[in-house]
């Protein structure tokens, strides 16, 4: 992991400590606090300067930096004072570790950005953590180049606030890492290995069944995907019982497909080694229970994960063949490529009859056409509880993780009927597919239990952003690859 793992808070003045830089805050307008103050005097006034000549603003984003004669500063902009919230701290914290990193300076001391605000000392070691990752196992050339934050030290009272932060971003890091993994590495047995790690660090059971395992059990969606691939399938369950077991537990279900082809309704050759990136679901599962091993929280949860690739060997499934789920609910396949949500049935199906969950998540870059309908910037979800969809929404706004609600009505899920078995793994042609997939993966929940669907495939990676002028865009705290994205929405809502 290339990234940033702790950030340390003090209540020293900053003269007391050493740091390549000193990162402050200015609000629009050239607004400064008494810490801007404070150090601009020691860099001859040059801040104060700049904001009397319109050199800097203030505007949410804005950086530059001033050089004295023992001291270094870097001025943030924070926008308007009356508008500063959790996501433009956390925005203004990641854009301090890149602006570090890209003028290679290894330590940094900041000045808490939102004192009076509760839970601003969380999203600032959120935002400096994330801004901080850099995926970069596979550089072997100009190593010289790289260069890594070292330390951060932030002028707070809120360790634990701090604490917090850090390690919930190291988890979403870790879901990075696992997306940004080619396919040969980020494998079925690969999530299965993590998932026994996280398991032994935090306490959890973790079951792993094979293919034979699986079959035998009745799970023929996933047996069905899985034929076309000689590397070895896996059905990942973890249980974390961090309360009475009488308590319902919360499910998790993610996808796991490490590499889609589209099977024998082959992908173009175009962009095909982004399907790395179709196991994004699983990492957010991964993640999750990741950050649930080290915060130990009073709840319980259930992850899930069925993972494969999705290949055109000889034993592959073909357009047409009947696959039979663990629920015994039959499926006509119309299009192999439409793989995501066989799997996600049987897992589905096995939350629904082995546990009485409070709620069912499932997490899958099931469609395209979610792109379409959403771009890149919000994640499609879709349910059938209010109570739950309107707690979701609530944690999409806590932590500026965009969600948008797609309709489930009974129109929808009546062309996912087949006429020679149950359902059909896609709806009506060239109509609304994002919601044809959730109304499949609706037959597989057990009718009362609460459920809500993410389709993350617009904002489980990213590319990195062009400008007109042809100048890379950097987002804040989100580089260019897998995102992490949801993972700290889901944490919000399960209570961590």
């Amino acid at each position: 992991m290339a990234h940033l793992k702790t950030v340390s808070a003090t209540t020293k003045t900053w003269s007391e400590l050493s740091a390549e830089v000193v990162a402050v805050g200015i609000f629009s307008g050239g607004k400064l606090t008494p810490l801007a103050k404070d150090i601009d005097e020691a860099v001859g006034g040059q801040l104060r300067s700049a904001i009397e000549r319109g050199d800097i603003t203030g505007h949410a984003g804005e950086t530059k930096l001033f050089y004295g004669k023992n001291h270094r500063l870097m001025a943030v902009g924070l926008g308007e004072k009356r508008k500063l919230d959790l996501e433009r701290v956390r925005r203004a914290s990641g854009t301090v570790a890149r602006t570090a990193i890209r003028n290679k300076l290894a330590t940094v001391l900041m000045e808490d950005f939102a004192q009076d605000k509760k839970g601003a000392a969380q999203a600032q070691a959120e935002g400096v953590i994330l801004g901080s990752y850099q995926f970069l196992d596979y550089k072997t050339m100009n190593k010289d180049d790289q260069f890594l934050l070292k330390k951060v030290t932030v002028r707070s009272w809120d360790r634990a606030g701090l604490k917090k932060g850090a390690l919930i971003a190291n988890a979403v890091c870790f879901a990075r890492d696992l997306g940004n993994h080619p396919g040969n590495v980020t494998t079925p047995t690969k999530l299965a290995q993590e998932a026994r790690k996280i398991g032994r660090r935090g306490r959890m059971s973790v079951w792993v069944f094979d293919r034979a395992k699986f079959t035998k059990m009745g799970m023929g969606a996933l047996a069905g995907v899985a034929a076309g691939t000689d590397e070895p399938p896996k059905f990942i369950v973890m249980e974390y019982w961090g309360t009475k077991k009488s308590e319902a537990p919360k499910v998790l279900v993610g996808k796991g497909l490490t590499f889609d082809s589209g099977g024998i309704s082959i992908k173009p050759a175009s962009k095909m080694d982004e399907m790395k990136f179709d196991m994004c679901g699983s990492a957010v599962v991964l993640g999750t229970m990741h950050a649930i091993a080290d915060l130990r929280p009073a709840i319980n949860v259930v992850g899930i994960v069925p993972s494969t690739e999705n290949l055109s060997g000889a034993k592959a499934y073909k357009p047409g063949d009947i696959l039979k789920a663990y629920n015994n609910k039959t499926i006509e396949v119309l299009n192999t490529d439409a793989e995501g949500r066989l799997i996600l049935a049987d897992a589905l199906a096995y939350a629904s009859k082995h546990y009485k969950p409070e709620y069912i998540l499932d997490f899958a870059t099931l469609t395209g056409a979610v792109i379409v309908a959403l771009g890149h910037v919000a994640t499609g979800i879709m349910g059938t509880d209010e109570k739950l969809i309107k707690r979701v929404k609530a944690s999409s706004r806590a932590t500026a993780e965009k969600v948008w609600e797609l309709p489930l009505w009974d129109d929808y899920c009546h062309q996912v009927r087949s006429k020679i078995a149950d359902v059909k793994n896609i709806g009506a042609p060239m109509q609304a597919g994002s919601i044809a997939g959730g109304a499949f993966l609706k037959e597989f929940v057990k009718d009362g239990i609460p459920w809500c669907h993410f389709d993350i495939a617009g904002t489980a990676w990213a590319d990195t952003e062009t400008t007109s002028q042809g100048k890379v865009k950097e987002k804040p705290y989100t580089p260019s690859g897998a995102t992490g994205n949801v993972i700290r929405l889901v944490l919000d809502l399960i209570g961590s």
